[in-house]
């Protein structure tokens, strides 16, 4: 893929690596709200014509893998960054710029509304190279949801999905977070889900105040197989992730998509 930079040898990384997270851990920086603009900023997404897509998959039941999925193999130095398709589409794009920037391959989980609203971001990640997924339709708490209800917020996304990208999607994972009840699991599997998408490693970047307080978190947790739940569209997470993603590769992993990560 063309502007993948060559991977950091391990031994120029130790030091510059360590330097470059301890510095953000210590000397705090973090952007809030007010940096919004400045993280959206920088070089334009990659084009189409530099990138090779993904192809996007039917999903299919992996062999010897629970329905749900927290981690993958812990004996191969692979992670994957999986984020929830929501909120600011440009701060959205700016988080996928960042991430191509290093070379790495993520899974968006999108949601229904989020992609009526803005179309245009299906085609933006699979182009990137990144794998797209279900996320609901509306974002609602499905354990607080009928059965009826619930079957619709995931077919509903199905569809939105189906007639942008030409699929429903890779991978399917619960609102408002990663676990899913017998029943949600049973809907999912019949609306061609045949998986739930969980992580082991939760960024809580919804709460965090700082990039400091996602980059504790997240590597400080990540090891070989994990996957990581993370959201598309805040600027912390936005902030972090150059850094995150620097640390990923100083560890010796490489950030690749769920499928990539299972396969």
């Amino acid at each position: 893929m063309e502007g993948r930079r060559a991977p950091v040898r391990r031994r120029d990384a130790l030091g510059a690596g360590a330097a470059i997270l301890a510095a953000a851990l210590t000397a705090g920086c973090a952007r809030g709200p007010e940096g919004a603009a400045s993280v959206a900023g920088g070089a334009p997404a990659p084009s189409p014509s530099t990138l090779t897509p993904t192809a996007v998959r039917a999903p299919r039941r992996l062999p010897g893998q629970p329905v749900r999925i927290t981690h993958g193999p812990r004996d191969r130095p692979r992670v994957a960054l999986t984020f929830e398709g929501r909120g600011d589409p440009d701060l959205a794009a700016a988080a996928l710029t960042r991430i191509e920037r290093a070379g790495a391959r993520v899974t968006v989980l999108a949601v229904g509304s989020w992609l009526d609203a803005h179309p245009a971001m299906a085609r933006r990640i699979l182009d990137g190279g990144h794998e797209i997924g279900n996320h609901t339709q509306n974002h609602r708490d499905l354990t607080t949801l009928d059965e009826r209800t619930v079957y619709e917020e995931i077919t509903a996304c199905a569809r939105r999905l189906r007639r942008l990208t030409g699929s429903i999607g890779t991978w399917f994972r619960p609102s408002p977070g990663p676990d899913a009840t017998p029943l949600v699991q049973h809907l999912a599997r019949r609306a061609g889900y045949p998986h739930v998408l969980s992580y082991d490693v939760e960024s809580l970047d919804h709460t965090a105040t700082g990039v400091p307080a996602v980059l504790r978190k997240v590597t400080g947790e990540l090891r070989p197989g994990s996957v990581v739940g993370l959201s598309l569209a805040r600027p912390v997470t936005v902030a972090a992730l150059p850094l995150l993603l620097t640390e990923i590769d100083r560890r010796g992993l490489h950030a690749v998509t769920a499928t990539e990560l299972l396969s």
